[in-house]
């Protein structure tokens, strides 16, 4: 069985990104004091007496809105609705209950899920305020005090939770689920991506670039495996963004990429290659992530024979400062290569977590060296020691030498393009640690 799934929902801005952010642990959905800031469906792991559920942060819903973001906010609210199996109704101390709340309290009664009533905003310490008891007018039973902010009250939250959740199955969550981010610049087609291979409207799609605000989570299992892909905001030059909350929404990328195992890095194929692409990629890059370069909409251009051959050629020259990922031409519209896309992340995953024997690297090392003699500078020769291997994601090999300065960058390019002739790591970028000490 899956894990336990939970709700939180409420009218805009009452505090239930700050909630979700205080229940997690972590800082990973938006906050900020305008209205509709969280967009779409927002994942997070929650653990509280050692039981573990999934925790989504929801768009605020507004019943009778006619704004066409705040539509789709309320049908991500009510998908959340129906795959939970507890549901928090956030509400605001200072507002007091307002119609909004009335209507939400109502839907929510109807779908027959348990649902949880927390009055928001509760701050001070001691007796409780006159206007909490105004929030049992709702008819969804004893309401719990929190703030979000201080994280008082949530505690109780947590154990009313519980107090509804199915029989804990003691699953173990899975390490093979391979996560992956998917980054590009503004309209490239990430979230059409995301509900194609979702196979449902999962994040909101529109034609006005930056629709997309937070990093939303996808969880996939098919034939290939099983796979989270972490729809981003598109990344757009510094110039361009204004927007206090798009800001955030970079930050949020870049987390997303932190807590990614692949990164797949789009690029529109009408528009072409452009400076802002180089710009995501070298994200991924620094944080050392396995990549893929995925070309989209490649059934809107015009072909011939030679297209894929001289368009794959141009980007190897773009992105020379990463050369490794393996380059890849699909269409979100018309599912064109999805299903090589999900063998291609496999493949790049398992490049990414590679181990290389001490012994294999040396044998490596010695016939590298024997090919190109290290470099010399004033009668002193470099001289490799040894090699190990370090860590993985990504593969890290530490060279113990008798001098850093002597090891050119250079020549430790030329000792990764022999090792990855030899182990392949496809996909991956590396790192080289060089350690100096005196020979024997």
């Amino acid at each position: 069985m899956a894990r336990p799934i939970v709700a939180i929902v409420g009218r805009p801005n009452v505090g239930k990104s700050t909630l979700f952010n205080k229940l997690i642990g972590q800082r990973l959905s938006i906050v900020d004091d305008t209205p509709g800031v969280t967009r779409d469906r927002i994942y997070g792991d929650c653990e509280w007496l050692s039981r573990h559920f999934l925790l989504i942060d929801t768009g605020g819903i507004e019943p009778k809105s006619d704004d066409i973001i705040l539509k789709q906010m309320s049908r991500q609210a009510q998908l959340a609705i129906d795959s939970a199996d507890v549901i928090i109704l956030v509400t605001d101390l200072k507002c007091g209950v307002v119609a909004t709340d009335e209507e939400v309290a109502a839907m929510l009664q109807k779908s027959g899920k348990p649902v949880i009533l927390c009055v928001n905003k509760c701050d001070k310490v001691g007796e409780t305020p006159l206007e909490y008891y105004e929030f049992y007018n709702l008819g969804l039973g004893e309401p719990i005090a929190v703030s979000s902010v201080h994280g008082h009250g949530t505690g109780d939250l947590l154990d009313a939770v519980l107090e509804h959740l199915p029989e804990d199955t003691e699953e173990e969550i899975d390490d093979s689920i391979i996560s992956v981010a998917v980054i590009g610049k503004p309209n490239v087609g990430k979230s059409s991506l995301i509900n194609r291979i979702s196979g449902e409207e999962r994040a909101i799609v529109s034609d006005i670039a930056g629709t997309t605000r937070d990093a939303t989570d996808t969880y996939i299992s098919n034939e290939f495996g099983d796979f989270v892909f972490i729809d981003t905001a598109g990344l757009r030059r510094k110039s361009k963004v204004e927007d206090q909350i798009e800001k955030y929404s970079v930050i949020r990328a870049k987390m997303a990429v932190e807590r990614a195992n692949v990164c797949l890095i789009m690029i529109d194929a009408v528009e072409g290659f452009t400076e802002q692409d180089s710009k995501v990629a070298g994200i991924a890059h620094e944080m050392g992530k396995a990549c893929i370069i995925a070309v989209n909409k490649w059934d809107a251009l015009e072909k011939d024979g030679k297209t894929m051959d001289s368009y794959r050629k141009k980007l190897m020259n773009d992105f020379s400062f990463m050369s490794y990922a393996p380059i890849i031409f699909i269409s979100a519209k018309t599912g064109q290569r999805i299903d090589r896309l999900y063998e291609l992340i496999k493949f790049v995953d398992e490049q990414n977590s590679t181990r290389i024997s001490t012994g294999k690297l040396n044998d490596v090392l010695a016939a590298a060296t024997a090919r190109v003699q290290p470099p010399t500078d004033k009668g002193k020769r470099l001289k490799i020691y040894y090699m190990t291997q370090a860590s993985t994601r990504p593969p890290t090999f530490v060279c113990f030498v008798n001098s850093k300065e002597l090891f050119h960058y250079s020549y430790q390019r030329y000792l990764d393009n022999q090792i990855r002739e030899v182990f392949g790591l496809e996909g991956t970028p590396t790192r080289f640690v060089i350690r100096e000490r005196e020979g024997k």
